[in-house]
């Protein structure tokens, strides 16, 4: 299993529960905390948790081990971090707000033809 194959099954599981403005970045040039960042928004607490939950499942019956998971309860920003990649959940406003998507600029925005 890749860095690929782990951000193919979290991104599927985004989709299938309706995230939208997913993204992809490639921070290995520019940080050492892990290899990529995803980053997609849902509309209230209720769909960022199912959304967390879809993730989740998906990614441990795919054999992949999470590390941490921060924010869950709070619902504004769930963060999950699976070593390799690092899954950020936002509701739109606390996206803006925390504006990952700018501060991470520099590393290399992938889209789904980028992973194979």
């Amino acid at each position: 299993m890749t860095s690929t194959d782990m951000i193919k099954t979290a991104v599927n599981s985004l989709e299938d529960k309706k995230a939208f403005d997913i993204r992809i970045l490639d921070i290995r040039k520019v940080s050492s905390i892990t290899d990529y960042f995803i980053i997609a928004s849902g509309s209230n607490k209720n769909q960022l948790q199912a959304m967390c939950d879809s993730v989740e499942e998906d990614m441990h019956k795919s054999g992949f081990n999470l590390k941490n998971r921060e924010g869950y309860a709070q619902g504004g920003w769930i963060l999950l971090d699976y070593y390799d990649i690092i899954i950020h959940i936002f509701t739109d406003e606390m996206r803006q707000f925390y504006d990952l998507d700018h501060t991470w600029r520099d590393g290399i925005s992938l889209s789904g033809e980028d992973l194979g």
